[in-house]
């Protein structure tokens, strides 16, 4: 099963995004931010082994293997706002964090979106029983929010940078001999059915 290299954000030490505490401390108050159109995609976070059922289906047994660990992350190439404020002023442009509040200090209320040490979720929940005959797998996946922003000083300074983070985990199976309907059940076909594909015959020669 290949893993994939490229994940939302790259965990420090600890396992939270980098973020420089000196900029944290040298970042202005009361700046204004702007944001380029977000963006969202489907990424796939885990992917069980296929597996075949016999006629009336039955209970898939085979872990889902985590491939890809979402990381909220903010960087910026300068002095910039705590990453949850950071992340806070996305989720208004994104629709994630219903708040009239200018900032997340001021808001008077948490949201998981805003956390920048949001745990990735566990792999394996919502397994679904299929029904019928078949080569089965599961797969899990995250919604992933990023957009890259200009923060404005009062005094006109700026900082720039980008802050991808995630939300609304997915869980979902498919078979290998189905056509998967969605971006994300293809991504996991891929991972899962290639090794059962090169067990089917090879096709006739050309005469």
């Amino acid at each position: 099963m290949a893993a994939l290299t490229a994940c939302t954000g790259e965990p420090g030490a600890h396992g939270t995004p980098r973020e420089s505490g000196t900029s944290r401390a040298r970042a202005c108050a009361k700046g204004t931010f702007t944001w380029s159109p977000v963006t969202t995609r489907d990424r796939l976070t885990g992917v069980s082994r296929p597996e075949r059922l016999g006629e009336g289906g039955g209970a898939l047994r085979n872990p889902v293997r985590r491939v890809c660990t979402p990381v909220p992350s903010v960087r910026a190439d300068g002095p910039a706002p705590p990453a949850a404020e950071v992340l806070f002023s996305l989720g208004k442009v994104a629709g994630e964090t219903d708040s009239e509040a200018p900032a997340l200090a001021e808001a008077g209320d948490t949201w998981a979106f805003t956390d920048p040490g949001q745990r990735a979720p566990a792999l394996g929940e919502g397994r679904v029983t299929p029904r019928e005959a078949g080569t089965y797998h599961q797969y899990a996946g995250v919604r992933e929010v990023s957009a890259d922003f200009r923060h404005t000083c009062p005094d006109g300074r700026t900082v720039s940078g980008r802050a991808p983070t995630w939300t609304a985990d997915v869980a979902g199976v498919t078979g290998c001999a189905e056509r998967p309907d969605t971006a994300l059940a293809r991504e996991a076909a891929r991972h899962a059915c290639v090794p059962a594909e090169t067990d089917a015959e090879p096709p006739s020669p050309s005469p």
